[in-house]
């Protein structure tokens, strides 16, 4: 009898340690599965989770999305997503991603080094040239002038002492990208959302970023300045809705899959990892 009992307790305990191990080893496998496997609910989740995590990271505190913020992040985020893997076209904006993290590694230390010896994060010095260049130091000028890694036009490189040489020296534009920043940090300090104004100025200019504040921000949306710009971008000029509003969004997508790459299937290390 005492046998049978213990037969019956041991047989309990196996059931229970198995149920455990199916239940463990099925929440492994849900947060195993990359991105792209993902359902809607569960992409965003990821999404928002990571979108604070970049801003703590490099800000030091935690930013208040709204959530059509976080939207207008993950639709960059699906875009370049779509790009993993993708043969065929090389060209700047299309060509398979994998190549641009590969580039994005090999100018890690340079772009790490820069950003952190002007007390700035170095994940800004990480991806804004991936949105300005896919880390190509680009030599033929755009419709606008703008040349190199870090896409500086040749009257703001003027300005932060760079030759027209140096606009192709990553480690130089790669500085004077940095003490852009601190200027702009020290311009929107009051803003709890000083580094995101940081990087819309970097694409949009320091005095129309303060202009538009200056309309659009109130105390009521001043918690998240950035997410109040955006949400009425139709108040704003044409250079705004056509290309300004994309810059932040874009920029985290990018530090999504740069500081994550294999949640999006790509065996490597993240970028600020270099």
């Amino acid at each position: 009898m005492k046998l049978q009992k213990m037969l019956l307790l041991l047989l309990a305990l196996i059931l229970s340690l198995t149920t455990n191990s199916q239940k463990l080893n099925a929440q492994t496998t849900a947060t195993a599965r990359i991105y792209q496997q993902m359902t809607q609910s569960e992409r965003s989740e990821f999404v928002a989770s990571q979108a604070q995590r970049i801003a703590n990271e490099m800000s030091g505190r935690n930013y208040e999305f709204t959530p059509a913020f976080v939207e207008d992040i993950q639709q960059a985020l699906n875009q370049y997503s779509r790009r993993l893997a993708k043969s065929g076209d090389n060209s700047l904006g299309k060509r398979d991603l994998r190549l641009v993290l590969q580039r994005g590694q090999a100018q890690a230390p340079t772009l790490i080094a820069s950003f952190k010896a002007r007390n700035i994060s170095p994940l800004i010095g990480l991806y804004i040239p991936w949105i300005e260049s896919e880390y190509e130091n680009i030599q033929s000028p755009n419709s606008m002038g703008a040349i190199g890694m870090f896409q500086f036009l040749p009257k703001t490189g003027e300005r932060y002492g760079l030759s027209a040489d140096d606009l192709l020296d990553v480690e130089k534009s790669a500085d004077a990208a940095a003490r852009y920043i601190t200027d702009s940090l020290e311009k929107f300090k009051d803003d709890p959302m000083k580094e995101a104004l940081a990087l819309l100025a970097y694409n949009r200019g320091e005095q129309q970023t303060a202009q538009a504040l200056k309309l659009l921000v109130n105390d009521q949306n001043r918690q998240c300045s950035i997410c109040a710009l955006t949400a009425d971008r139709s108040k704003l000029d044409e250079a705004f809705r056509s290309e300004n509003v994309y810059y932040v969004p874009r920029f985290f997508a990018a530090a999504i899959i740069g500081e994550n790459p294999a949640a999006f299937g790509v065996q490597s290390q993240p970028l600020s990892a270099q």
